[in-house]
This record gives structure tokens, sequence and C-alpha cells, in this order.
């Protein structure tokens, strides 16, 4: 009896090269699957790093309310303003303390906003001063006097960090100008920042090392 069709070999011949192209078809939608997956995460990672930079540009500014006007300000890590930060709380210091008027309000009010910057190495002086009648000399005698802070060297090899205050000091009498050469030191540690400290730092260990008259002029 006759075989009716094809032949074995002729039918193996056909089905090959459709196998073939299968194969290729699949390899061809793995491939491109594989590129759909891999450009997926990338554009994944773009957005989430960029989402990220938006974050943190928006947590780094802050607005500070001025005279009811909303100014927008960019905040910084403490660690770079330290220098920064120290060398005005010396300033602010010898300006509250030094800086002062014929007037027992002001007096009593810039001394009392210096103490709360400093340790009581201050307010020692503060009652040495006042115990020996400088601050009513002051008023009896309508004297001002002025502070001008020229340099501050701060050493932050060590903690508390060391500092050295460089300042001209201006006696300002009815009748003369005292110009006076003010040189102080002392130590400086951090503490929790306050509505009356606001930088976050104490003067500890305060003392003038040098106060002499270099100028006297008529008024």
């Amino acid at each position: 009896m006759r075989n009716s069709g094809e032949p074995n070999y002729l039918k193996s011949f056909i089905m090959f090269p459709k196998t073939r192209n299968i194969e290729t078809a699949f390899q061809h939608v793995r491939q491109f699957t594989l590129v759909i997956v891999v450009g997926s995460l990338l554009l994944n990672g773009f957005v989430t790093w960029q989402c990220y930079k938006v974050t943190t540009r928006a947590q780094a500014t802050v607005y500070v309310l001025n005279s009811g006007k909303a100014l927008e300000a960019l905040a910084a890590d403490r660690k770079e303003n330290i220098p920064v930060e120290a060398r005005d709380q010396i300033r602010t210091f010898h300006l509250l303390f030094f800086n002062l008027d014929p007037d027992e309000r002001q007096i009593i009010s810039t001394i009392t906003r210096s103490l709360y910057l400093a340790d009581a190495s201050a307010k020692r002086l503060y009652d040495n001063l006042k115990e020996s009648g400088y601050y009513a000399g002051i008023i009896s005698g309508n004297i001002s006097q002025e502070v001008v802070v020229d340099s501050i060297r701060l050493e932050m090899n060590s903690y508390p960090w060391y500092f050295r205050c460089y300042a001209t000091e201006k006696v300002i009498r009815p009748s003369s100008l005292v110009t006076r050469n003010l040189l102080t030191e002392g130590w400086l540690r951090m503490i929790s920042r306050s509505d009356n400290n606001p930088h976050g730092f104490l003067i500890e260990r305060w003392n003038i090392l040098d106060n002499r008259d270099i100028k006297v002029s008529a008024r």
C-alpha cells in the first residue's frame, strides 16, 4: 500500500525553518522586553533622584519674617557656619558689654543681654565695676562708651575653643575723647540655642588682658 502525502524527510525540512523562526522571534521579544525593563529602571531612578534633589532644596529653604515681610533664605549645615557664628557671638558679647550710654536702663538692658552669652566670669567683672561706681560715674558724668571690634582670633584645634578679641574702646566725655586698647581672651563651648543665646555658644573664663589709654584728645 502506497503512502499518500509528503515523505518524512520533506516534512522535517519544511518544519525546521518554522521552528527557527519561532526561536528568533522569541529572542527578539526577550531582548525587547529586557530593553523596556532596563529603560524603566533607569527612568525610575532618574525621577527618584530628581525628586530627592527638589525635596532637599525645598528643605534647605527657610523663610525669615522681617517687619512683616517673608524673606527667603537658605539653611546650611551648622558645621559649615561654626567659625562665622562663633566670631559673631564674641563680637556681639563685646558690643553689648562695652557699648554704654549715660542711661541706667540702657546699661542694665545691654549688660543683662550680654551675660546670657557668657559664664560667671563676665558677671564677676560686672559686679566689680558696679561696686567700684564705674556705671554710676558714666551716668553722672554723661559719658558714652563705644567699642569697635577690630579682629577675632579663634583657635579651633582643641575644644573648648580659645579666642582673643582685639578691639578699640572710645570713652566720650563732655570735654574729651579717650581711646583705649581693648584685648580680651576666653574660651567658647557649644550649648543649646535659645532666644537669649541664638548662636548656642557660651563664653567661659573671660578675661581682659589690656585696657590702657592710647590716645586722649580734647573735644
